[in-house]
């Protein structure tokens, strides 16, 4: 996946040009996934312009990285939708707001200012002077946890794989698939249907025989076993085989202690998210559990002018839910208003029948009879 995977992606976003000194801007959003893009739709509605930093090249975070044709059912409204589908339709619903990105770089430094603006630097020394910060940063620089075997790491990304990037590269490809999340199940689940994408076989492999995923996705998984259509086989992975420089095979040890070698093209590895906060740890920033406390009235942190969105804050009754992202957006945009606009007055106002609102989105006022 890169910028250019998405199909609208160069008509809605704008990079940043080369800049003398600080950009200043009243907001600076940190994380391009889907919380991050539509928090740059509500401070759009509060005419609040934002620039958006992600270390990722690309928008769509968690969305994209893991999961971009992985169906998603919650979002309200919308049946059905892929994590490509969602980042796109939310790239094309911000268009009017105009916002900058900024890819492919971490913010490294955040110092308040005499004024009561916020110095931001990025890894790449891009520099900000901001009035407000909002961090929507998922679950931190993420990353994946890894099959730890002695020398396996040399085969990643080319016959290793933490993530599908692109389906199409599994077809007709003998694959091992090891974990027992939803992510494991529902790929091993992909590879064995009928599809263009349908794998040569597909062998599952945990190491017990009870699973973190949906119980309905068990369920098929254990009749495609018994339908002899894919294998589960309970056991780790100790060592593996090689010929000519490719990996062959993989050594599973199970309960008995009886290793046994299984044969691969392919290796996908679905062991979860290790989250890391990276310099946000270091922002003197309320952190429980390596999430951000916040406030559930306009989800502020204990600094303010810096707000928390998304995966990355914790409240109490917090749910780590887009629809609840979706939310905590809303009100944090109103939150930062009166430090945006100190001396005017917010009024809330309806997308529905607001001339102002419709103005600000480009689209023409509907008239009622």
């Amino acid at each position: 996946m890169n910028l250019m995977d998405a199909q609208i992606n160069r008509q809605v976003i704008a990079t940043a040009a080369q800049h003398d000194g600080p950009i200043e801007t009243d907001a600076v959003i940190v994380g391009a996934g889907p919380v991050g893009l539509f928090q740059v739709f509500e401070l759009g509605l509060l005419e609040i312009k934002a620039h958006v930093i992600d270390s990722l090249a690309y928008p769509g975070g968690q969305c994209i990285e893991l999961y971009p044709d992985k169906p998603i059912y919650d979002i309200p409204a919308v049946p059905v939708c892929t994590g490509k589908e969602l980042t796109d339709s939310l790239l094309k619903q911000i268009q009017p707001f105009g916002a900058t990105f900024h890819f492919g770089q971490e913010v490294s430094t955040v110092e308040r200012q005499q004024d009561g603006r916020f110095y931001v630097e990025t890894s790449r020394g891009t520099r900000f002077l901001t009035k407000t910060i909002f961090i929507a940063a998922g679950v931190g620089a993420f990353q994946p946890k890894l099959l730890r075997v002695e020398g396996l790491s040399r085969f990643d990304d080319t016959q290793l794989f933490y993530r599908v990037r692109n389906p199409a590269d599994f077809a007709g490809k003998n694959i091992v698939v090891v974990g027992g999340g939803d992510s494991a199940l529902d790929w091993a689940l992909n590879f064995v249907n009928d599809g263009p994408n349908k794998a040569e076989s597909v062998i599952l492999i945990h190491r017990r025989d009870g699973f973190k995923a949906a119980p309905a996705s068990v369920a098929k998984m254990k009749a495609l076993c018994d339908s002899y259509e894919m294998q589960f086989i309970v056991g780790q992975i100790t060592g593996y085989d090689e010929k000519d420089g490719r990996l062959v095979g993989v050594k599973v040890t199970g309960a008995d202690g009886i290793t046994r070698v299984v044969p691969l093209d392919l290796l996908l590895v679905f062991f979860g998210l290790s989250p890391k906060l990276g310099p946000i740890a270091e922002w003197g920033l309320d952190i429980e559990r390596k999430q951000l406390r916040v406030d559930t009235e306009k989800f502020s942190t204990n600094t303010p002018g810096i707000f928390a969105v998304g995966d990355i804050n914790t409240y109490p009754g917090k749910k780590k839910l887009i629809l609840s992202g979706f939310h905590e957006c809303a009100l944090a945009a109103f939150g930062a208003a009166p430090i945006i606009f100190p001396d005017k007055k917010i009024h809330l106002q309806y997308t529905t029948t607001s001339p102002k609102l419709h103005k600000v989105l480009g689209v023409e006022s509907p008239v009622f009879d």
